[in-house]
């Protein structure tokens, strides 16, 4: 059996699990924590990180830090997982659901002006499969309407975007707030868990407090005030010193990780970029992003010939899934939606096929996979 994920372990995950729980200090924001935290300012460039329980929690953050409100709009992809969305619907606001482009599944940023009212509070883009949205666009928008962009990175961990004056900047630093996933299928993970990263500083001292559960405890434990107590909104979403230990065992090889994730991806592309003229296409990487590898998938033209292929892989023990289904066609949204037919989103979730991914892929899998495929 290929399955389509399976969890990399790097060896230290127990070694420093161990070492959290003999320190007695097992819930959040212990050493571990810190260690995760300054990790990715110092890459990434980010302003300030909190690590949370997982990527919706962190989405749900910056849905309080935004102040979103009843009927306030917030326009994100249809093609999407369910957290892009319902982190701003908890909060009462109106979704405006956008196309993808028929280059990719991302966001068209073409189509996001004229959906901008006097009502819309922030853009949503979402990196799939780690692929870079054109934030140079979104960022122009945002400016011109003054709006917050929220970056919804879940897969989008050691992606960039390349900006024309040639500056590169990773994906979840160029936004207001970006939120980021390390669920046991993503490139770097912790089996549950995410990540708040913030590039306005005006953010940072709120989100500290939404992040214990309302409380200034934080600026207490730094000795910055003689008790903490309840001051805002927020929930327990910093995750314990356990999840915290495990990522950073992660993070200590995330170059390693990414490398072999890359090989895997470039053979995959390799192999199939050949066989495109059978009813499949395989997705290419505009020239402002980078690719980090999260995902290899390909796109079919047509419904059948998907169903076709995953019943093939199937029946020969190859485990290869379909993703998102629009969300404005949902069985929990269909009926408040009111806009127009959003055509490529639709094209993705009937077309788009993920093939396995994962660090222990070898060769011979791939080739395995590509020669079912092909055939």
């Amino acid at each position: 059996m290929i399955p389509f994920n399976k969890p990399y372990l790097s060896g230290k995950e127990t070694f420093y699990i161990e070492d959290a729980v003999g320190s007695g200090k097992i819930s959040g924001n212990g050493k571990y924590t810190k260690l995760c935290q300054d990790y990715f300012e110092s890459k990434y460039a980010f302003k300030k990180c909190l690590l949370t329980t997982s990527c919706t929690d962190a989405l749900e953050m910056c849905a309080i830090l935004a102040n979103i409100e009843k009927d306030d709009e917030i326009i994100i992809p249809s093609y999407t997982f369910v957290s892009t969305a319902l982190a701003f619907v908890r909060q009462g606001a109106k979704i405006i659901f956008a196309d993808s482009n028929s280059e990719n599944p991302n966001i068209d940023v073409a189509k996001i002006e004229s959906l901008i009212t006097e009502k819309t509070k922030a853009i949503v883009p979402v990196h799939y499969a780690g692929i870079a949205c054109d934030m140079e666009g979104i960022m122009n928008l945002a400016t011109k309407y003054n709006l917050l962009v929220i970056e919804d990175a879940a897969q989008a961990i050691d992606s960039y975007f390349i900006f024309k004056d040639g500056t590169k900047k990773a994906l979840g630093s160029i936004g207001h707030l970006a939120a980021f996933s390390f669920h046991e299928t993503k490139n770097i993970i912790s089996g549950e868990g995410g990540m708040l990263a913030i590039n306005d500083a005006k953010f940072i001292h709120r989100a500290e407090i939404i992040w214990e559960k309302g409380t200034n405890r934080a600026e207490f434990f730094r000795g910055e005030i003689n008790k903490y107590g309840w001051v805002d909104t927020g929930s327990s979403f910093l995750p314990s010193e356990i999840i915290s230990a495990f990522l950073w065992a992660q993070l200590e090889q995330l170059d390693f990780i990414q490398n072999r994730r890359k090989e895997l991806w470039n053979l995959y592309y390799k192999l199939l970029k050949p066989h495109e003229n059978l009813g499949f296409k395989i997705v290419e990487i505009p020239n402002f992003a980078t690719n980090n590898a999260h995902m290899f998938f390909i796109v079919f033209d047509s419904l059948e010939k998907r169903t076709k292929c995953i019943e093939k892989l199937k029946n020969n023990s190859v485990m290869a899934v379909f993703h998102y289904l629009s969300l404005h066609k949902s069985d929990y949204y269909k009926d408040k939606y009111s806009g127009e037919e959003l055509i490529w989103s639709d094209h993705y979730t009937d077309r788009l096929l993920r093939l396995p991914m994962y660090f222990e892929l070898t060769e011979s899998d791939i080739n395995k996979i590509v020669t079912l495929i092909t055939e």
